[in-house]
């Protein structure tokens, strides 16, 4: 081919780029004030959520709150009057693909598989307004996962809380996790593979295509080595469970899981229970980076274990600083923490906070200079004896705009905010409850490097369960969680979720037209 024909190629080309840049933006097309205009925010028109497999437990409940906030001015929804709904994912069969199938009655084998119940097609939470919540409860032992969109005004921000309360045996407790947005990378730091432990991580494909997914462990001497090289086969719109403790023949207390897609993209998340402690949900840590903050250790915490991966090529060398109503302190005795590459660590905390709430800070100890990213997870313990429960806080991605937390009670919920550097002000919204009533505003300041611990608002009348949603207005990064306390039969049954910005709007460049991009100087 020559040069002409190649000339020639490129002119349609680029014209055809030009010409759809202008129809998108509605450009036109005499470019009259002939200067490009500054990027803009716009609203998401479409979400994608992911619930795993609740339980199957015979003495279990849960419930499932959906919510999308009501928005104003250029956070609008657009794109006409959209949807938002789940539907039941398929359980996976006893042929799955992966690293072995069937089921040795709980008893930890290899190959174990738990098997989700198939959907009947029936859409669950529709959406008929944003701003306020709805809900729904289920029994059912075999309930399935859930795969869900949201489009047009319903979809920025669109949140889906799932809370499972499990009445006796292994796990008891309260199980919590936000339904998460399907992707290709996750970081389950704080995860196990010891004996009186059984973490599954629940993989969930909401494509029409298969995803193949590798699972790694990584303990404190490195990878723990695989008793299998498979890869995981998560059919179309289906969910596939599988029991870390399947993937290794080696026993650890505290591993670094990192789930990747080698083809398609999933939801994941680990679903954690202790034979002595009960288990919740482990949430994946917010992506690598040098400094880090885990919000809303509880005041009453028993016991706080910290697990930290270094991801890349070089060491990680983290001061470690509690930060609390008035400000910051180092825990007595853990000053610093150095992570090997490609190595987990872990340190008890025990009762860092000493009655009073706080939030997790990790800091380059050589500065932003000698920075190395690491994720992070805190395994957090309230209660004494035979009257513990277990939570997991993750590293948690700071609030550009607005966070929300869905299924918030009329008693229990616990909003703590962390601002690591300069002071940051929020404004908290309770939404209107799934019964009616109206919302309740609040606003704080967060000064820098404190926490701020506070019962959140609630929606004036009307009952049921709300959402609570962080908008920051002001100052510097802000970090948010919120903890859900339902305690039950003398145990301080809890769940704890961390809440990154969520991405409700993106940014969205102007353009105009500008045939000149098609002249190459004469050459």
């Amino acid at each position: 081919m020559n040069r002409t024909t190649l000339s020639l190629i490129g002119a349609a080309t680029a014209l055809a780029a030009v010409t759809g840049v202008a129809t998108l933006t509605g450009g036109s097309p005499d470019g009259a004030d002939g200067s490009a205009k500054a990027a803009g925010r716009m609203p998401v028109e479409r979400s994608t959520l992911l619930c795993p497999t609740p339980t199957s437990s015979e003495v279990a409940g849960t419930t499932y709150t959906a919510f999308t906030p009501r928005r104003s001015g250029t956070a609008a929804a657009g794109g006409g009057e959209g949807a938002a709904a789940l539907l039941p994912a398929q359980g996976p069969s006893d042929d799955v693909t992966g690293p072995g199938a069937g089921d040795d009655g709980g008893k930890g084998g290899k190959g174990e598989r738990r098997s989700a119940a198939r959907g009947d097609g029936t859409p669950v939470l529709p959406l008929k307004q944003p701003g306020k919540p709805v809900t729904t409860d289920t029994d059912r032992s075999d309930a399935p996962a859930l795969i869900g969109t949201a489009d047009g005004r319903f979809a920025p921000g669109w949140t889906v809380q799932q809370t499972t309360t499990i009445a006796a045996g292994s796990g008891r407790g309260i199980m919590g996790t936000a339904c998460t947005a399907p992707d290709t990378d996750f970081w389950f730091p704080g995860a196990s593979t010891a004996r009186g432990r059984q973490d599954f991580v629940h993989l969930t494909n909401p494509d029409e295509t298969a995803a193949e997914v590798d699972l790694k462990l990584y303990g404190v001497r490195g990878r723990l080595k695989p008793s299998t090289d498979e890869s995981i086969t998560v059919p179309p719109r289906a969910t596939v469970p599988v029991l870390l403790s399947t993937l290794t023949d080696q026993r650890a207390a505290d591993v670094s899981l990192r789930v990747t897609s080698r083809t398609g993209r999933v939801g994941a998340a680990v679903q954690s229970a202790d034979e002595k402690t009960g288990g919740d949900w482990i949430p994946a840590s917010a992506e690598p980076a040098a400094g880090v903050a885990l919000p809303g250790v509880p005041a009453d915490a028993t016991s706080v274990r910290l697990v930290v991966f270094a991801p890349g090529s070089d060491d990680a060398d983290l001061k470690v600083r509690l930060a609390g109503r008035t400000g910051s302190i180092t825990p007595a005795g853990h000053e610093s923490l150095h992570v090997k590459s490609g190595m987990t660590a872990a340190i008890d905390l025990g009762d860092v906070t000493k009655g009073e709430p706080g939030s997790l800070l990790l800091t380059p100890e050589g500065g932003e200079g000698r920075a190395t990213p690491v994720v992070a997870g805190l395994r957090v313990t309230r209660g004494k004896g035979s009257a513990q429960e277990s939570a997991f806080i993750p590293a948690t991605a700071r609030i550009d705009r607005t966070a929300t937390a869905a299924d918030n009670r009329a008693k229990g919920s616990t909003l703590s905010l962390v601002a690591p550097g300069a002071t940051a002000r929020v404004r908290v919204t309770a939404s209107a409850a799934s019964g009616g009533g109206t919302p309740v505003s609040k606003t704080y300041t967060v000064k820098g490097g404190t926490s701020t611990t506070v019962t959140p608002p609630r929606p004036a009348s009307g009952k049921g369960g709300y959402a609570v949603t962080v908008e920051r207005l002001s100052g510097g990064a802000v970090h948010a969680s919120r903890m859900l306390a339902l305690p039950q039969d003398g145990v301080p049954m809890f769940t704890i979720q961390g809440m990154p910005d969520d991405g409700g709007t993106v940014v969205v460049p102007d353009a105009r037209q500008d045939l000149s991009v098609l002249n190459d100087g004469g050459k």
